[in-house]
Order: structure tokens, then sequence, then C-alpha cells
């Protein structure tokens, strides 16, 4: 009876078990990762894949870098250096920063693979030939300074929405707007700033409005799909699908798959995501297996779970499915999760201002798993969260340190001052030693729940909330006192306790795989915690068992440690500015019409500046030791045109001049050729 008792359980959990293929939003390979890719992407990824694996289920992580695409060409252009070295460098940085942050990737591959240009053309093939592809003239701005069409990103002008300047070609920063090219108001090139003129090109487009009813279709019924999710791709379907440009012209990418196309290459935003697939197929290559990612892509039951940032929910939950709907063998996704944003102490990041914290940054102080800790439970994942430096020493003390680290710890050091380091043989259970340890299978009950429907902030605090009673039931237990008074009551305490730091250990890993070794080492077990079974959480440790003696888990930050940090994060941004300010100066060309002395005063000069538009500025400039006045009259300069009007040596100036200072006095800044008056600087 006991046999078949055993066989029909192993049946059960074989049933169970599913296959899952999870994976994590591309990193773009031309930047450090920061703290906020890893709150929204790679950590909640990571800990799903690792409490999968604790399940028994069969699953693989995937991710790779996303090196094609107009910013890494623009980029490689302004740094005279090639795309290739640009990705080259970002691929090993971002890698080894998401690793050294204990994201247990099965794959980590990149879209310059061969086997990615291979599978990207064929979608692209397969796609014309299935009627979901074809070419059409398009418009675009040209570019004849540099002798080009220019792509998105090699354009810059005011958005025609908001009105801001120095919005891309593809998006504007300060509304969020997705823009074409050719929408731009006053749009220059960014690599010589000439203004490009609309010229007819040729170009490949996606049928995507064809998709229209089961895009709409698929999101309304799609329970998996999280609210932000959904309520975010379905405003774009209301809105009505249009059909979507998916060449560029240049050359760094996925070239065309059609004789005799040149100088065009498939659109990122088309060949990223394949590369969950490419990944996919490397990693069944470099696993000796070469047919099996296919079980992955193109067996209905395995579950694909994607995780992404907020910001491109469009691509993924919108073009993603379409693409794949209209190649026809391979599975949809079935749950999207799109992480919302993280600011930085109340403020967005920003790499331009030098507001962010990056991985490299935070590791160089700081072990990985109280970051993961707080970014997992500053908020859920579909709301903003805060990084704050103050708030995330409050967390590893208050949380970490004196809950977890403290049950732990104590646990540990009593077995070792009361029973020589062996856990001690339970006497008679009380109630609230048999509720203790039913608190495991409970938190474990917690765990599922949560972690089912993606709510990794509850299930972390199921974990800690765990240790919190446990502290409270050391504390009611009294075995520093009942030792003497009681000795069974004690042994029957630690016992428990112990139970309860075994259980910590395995229910740790996805989320602090760190120190959930930690804990497996304290509490004298051997291998990896990582490859441990969910179910082993409650298995007993026996009586007798030996413990070494313990370490504390967790170290205390003190506020000195967090005062360092906010002043090197100030120091950093300190030498930037927003670009919204930028965009307030008025600099211009100015033609000097007129200059003469001011009798009072033996530096400065009164100039009258011609700024274009009819309009003459008075300038008082320091410039009487380092220019004669007739040296001035019909000098081209560069004027700070809408300077606040300041009285000077009781003269009235209306704007300022720009010049080098150099050891004999001042240099001016001009055109290195004749402009027009009121000639923008940009």
């Amino acid at each position: 009876m006991h046999l078949i008792e055993n066989i029909s359980l192993t049946l059960e959990v074989l049933n169970l078990t599913k296959r899952v293929l999870i994976t994590a939003a591309l990193p773009y390979a031309n930047a450090k990762p920061h703290l906020g890719h890893l709150r929204s992407t790679y950590l909640p990824a990571d800990i799903y894949a690792r409490y999968n694996r604790l399940k028994g289920n069969e699953i693989i992580y995937i991710c790779a870098t996303d090196e094609h695409g107009t910013p890494i060409d623009v980029q490689a252009q302004k740094e005279s250096t090639s795309p290739r070295k640009i990705v080259d460098f970002y691929h090993k940085l971002i890698e080894n920063d998401l690793k050294r942050m204990n994201c247990s990737f099965d794959f980590f591959g990149r879209t310059t693979f061969e086997s990615h240009y291979n599978l990207t053309q064929e979608f692209f093939t397969s796609l014309i030939d299935n009627g979901h592809i074809y070419r059409a003239e398009y418009e675009q701005l040209y570019c004849s300074n540099c002798d080009r069409f220019l792509p998105d990103r090699f354009v810059e002008g005011v958005c025609p929405y908001c009105k801001a300047e120095a919005a891309r070609g593809d998006s504007c920063e300060t509304c969020g707007r997705y823009l074409k090219p050719a929408e731009l108001i006053d749009p220059y090139c960014t690599v010589c700033t000439e203004k490009p003129k609309l010229r007819k090109t040729e170009h490949w487009f996606f049928k995507l409005s064809s998709f229209q009813e089961f895009v709409e279709d698929w999101i309304e019924k799609n329970d998996k799909l999280p609210d932000n999710v959904k309520n975010y791709a379905s405003q774009w379907v209301k809105d009505g699908l249009k059909d979507w440009c998916i060449s560029r012209d240049m050359t760094w990418g996925v070239p065309i798959p059609i004789e005799g196309v040149e100088g065009k290459v498939i659109y990122v935003w088309f060949d990223a995501p394949i590369g969950y697939i490419s990944s996919t197929i490397e990693w069944a290559k470099s696993g000796g297996n070469p047919d099996i990612w296919e079980n992955f892509w193109k067996e209905s039951k395995t579950e694909i779970v994607h995780f992404i940032g907020k910001d491109i929910i469009y691509h993924h939950a919108i073009f993603w499915p379409a693409m794949l709907k209209a190649k026809g063998d391979y599975s949809l996704p079935s749950v999207i999760n799109a992480g919302e944003y993280l600011t930085l102490e109340g403020k967005k990041m920003s790499k331009s201002r030098g507001w962010l914290v990056s991985i490299e940054d935070y590791l160089s102080s700081f072990n990985p798993d109280p970051l993961r800790y707080y970014l997992t439970v500053a908020a859920p994942l579909n709301r903003d969260a805060d990084f704050s430096w103050s708030e995330f020493a409050r967390r590893n003390n208050d949380e970490l340190a004196d809950i977890l680290g403290n049950f732990v710890h104590r646990s540990l050091a009593f077995t070792h001052r009361f029973f020589k380091g062996e856990i001690p043989k339970p006497s008679n259970f009380l109630q609230r030693d048999t509720m203790m340890l039913d608190a495991i299978k409970k938190t474990m009950q917690n765990i599922d729940t949560s972690l089912d429907n993606f709510n990794f902030r509850d299930a972390l605090f199921s974990i800690l909330e765990l240790a919190a009673e446990g502290n409270r039931y050391f504390n009611t237990s009294e075995p520093w006192i009942t030792i003497r008074s009681d000795p069974s009551q004690a042994r029957t305490c630690l016992y428990v306790t112990n139970q309860v730091v075994k259980a910590l250990a395995v229910l740790l890993e996805p989320f602090l795989p760190e120190s959930a070794q930690k804990i497996w080492i304290r509490i004298g077990l051997d291998g990896s915690i990582h490859s441990q079974r969910w179910e082993d959480a409650l298995e007993t440790l026996c009586p007798g068992h030996s413990i070494p003696e313990p370490v504390p888990l967790f170290l205390k930050i003190d506020e000195g440690v967090v005062t360092r940090q906010i002043e090197s994060l100030l120091q950093k941004s300190e030498h930037f500015v927003d670009i919204e300010l930028i965009n307030e100066l008025d600099i211009v060309v100015g033609t000097v019409i007129k200059a003469s002395q001011i009798p009072d005063s033996n530096h400065a000069l009164k100039l009258s500046i011609d700024i274009g538009e009819n309009e003459v500025k008075q300038v008082v400039a320091s410039l009487r030791e380092s220019y004669r006045e007739s040296e001035l009259v019909g000098r081209q300069v560069i004027v700070l045109a809408n300077l606040k009007p300041k009285t000077i040596v009781g003269v009235r100036s209306e704007a300022m001049l720009l010049a080098v200072e150099t050891e004999d006095g001042f240099s001016l800044l001009q055109p290195d050729k004749p402009v027009k008056p009121g000639s923008k600087i940009k």
C-alpha cells in the first residue's frame, strides 16, 4: 500500500510539472544597465526562473544583447569608431553586470550571431511569401550634405505635439509620443546639422493593419496579461493599427534578403524580438541537442513568459504577436510582464544628467542581495517605485538584518551555545511549536499563490513574515530561561527554529540566492542550495545534525555610507543640466554694428549687435583690453539673446557674448564663415 501511494504521488508530481520559457527584454548594447533596468526586467525574470527550477519544471531563462539600430550607428559615427566595436564592448559589460547580480541565464546571446541573421531573414522572406509584407514608395528625409537618407535617430527637431526641441526622429522624450522623422518641425541632421529635405525612396511595410482583429482578440481574451499591459496595448488597438515600416536606410543591421537591394536593413524592432528565438536555438546547440528548442517555441503546452520594461509594451503586445501569427509556426506569448519605472531619489533617472546608479556603481560598494531585496519590495512590479539610498539602508538594517538575519543568527548561536552545535531532540510539542512548523507550509502556499500571479513583492514579504514570526516564537519560548527551568522546552524550541532556518534557505533562493546559500552552509548542509527542490523546505533536520559556528548573515549600513552615496550622486549630476534648460536659451549669431567706450569703465565696451529680424541688442562686455572698437564693428559674434536685462557700470545690457578667457584677455567665439544674423546655434 505504501509503495502504491508513493507511485501515485510521483505520478501526481510529474503531472504537475510544466515547461516554461522565460525571456528578459534584450538590453540595448550601447550603455551600462542601471537599477531601473534591473528592477523592471531582469530581477523579476530571474526570480521566476529560479522558482520554477526549484518546483522541478522544465525551464530555460533566455536573454541577449540587442545590437542593431540607429542609436548604435549614430553613436559610432560621433565617436569615430565602428558599431561592431561598440556592441562588442557593451555585450561583455552588460552580461557581466547582470550575472554579477546573480541573474541565472541559461543562455545570454547576441543579435549579431549568424543564426540570428539567418532566422530574421527567414521571417522576412516568409512574411513576404505569405503576403504580409509589401514594398512601397515612402517619403523620407534626405541630407544632401551627407548624401544619404536619414533613419529615425539621425534626425532631430521640434516635436509637433508638445513643441519640445531636440525631439528625435522616432520619439519625443518630453511627451513620450512615437514619431516619424518627417513629422518633426525644423528637422536637422544629427551628423552635420544640415536641414534635410523629403525625397521618395522604397521601403518594406508589414501589414499590421490586417491583424487588427486578431491582436484585439488576443489582448482581450488573454486573462494572464497584467492590467498595465492590457490597458496600454488596448488603447493603441482602439486607435487603429497602421502598417509598419520595417526597413531602414543604413548598413548596420540584418540586410534585406532581396537580390539587388543594397544599403537597406531590417528595422531593429522587427529583428530584436526574434532574438528570443535565435538565442533559444543557440542554447539548444550549446547543449548538444540542436532540435530541443522547438519544444519551447512550437509546442502549445509550453508557457512563454516575457519580462519587459513599460516603455516597450507596444512592441511586445502588438507587433510581436502579429509577427508570430503571420509566420504561423511559432507559439504566442502566454504572459507579458511589464515592470513600471524606477525613479531615483524622487526624480526620473537620466543618463545625460548623470542622475542614475548603474549596476556597476552599486556593486562597487555592496553585495547583490540587499539590492535584490529592496527592488522587489519597494513596490509591486506593475507600479512605479523609487530608489532612495536612505530607504535602501533602512530596509537593509530593519528588515534584512534585524528580522531575517537576527532570526537565523540567534537560532544557530543558541544551538551552539546550549547544545554544542547539534540539533537537539525535541520533546512534547506545545501548540506554539506546531503552529510555528505549520507556518512553513502556509508560507510556501502564499509564495506559490503570489508567484503564480507574478506578485513578487507579496511573495518576498511572506518569507520576511515567516522570519518575523520565528522571532516572536523565539521570544515567547524564552530558551535562555527554559534551558535551566525546563530543558525539554528549550530543546523543542531550538529544534523548531532550526527547521525554520533550513526552510528559509530554500524559500529565499529565488529572491536572495547568495544569502540562501550562506544559510544553507550555516545550517551545516552540503552541496548547493540552487540544486535543491521546493519541497525540501519541508524536510526536517534530524536531531544530532551538526552545524558550524555561526556568523552574522547581513551587515548593517551606517549613515556615513548613505551620505557618501548621495554626495557621489550629486557630484556626478551637478555637471549636467536638463535639456529643457538648454532649449530655453536663445543662442544666435549676431553682427556688431557699433562699438564705443564707456567713460566710467577701463574694461567695458558698449556694443550694438544686430541679431536679425530688425532687432538690435545693446551689450556691455569686458573687451576694452582685448579689442579696439574698430576691430569689433562688422565682426560676427555668438550672442545669448534672451538674457534678462541688467545694468552694468550704469549702462543697460540686454544680452551676453560668448567668449573664451585666455592669458591675454578674451577671445570671442564666432562662426567660421559668414551667416545670416539671427541664425540659431544648435
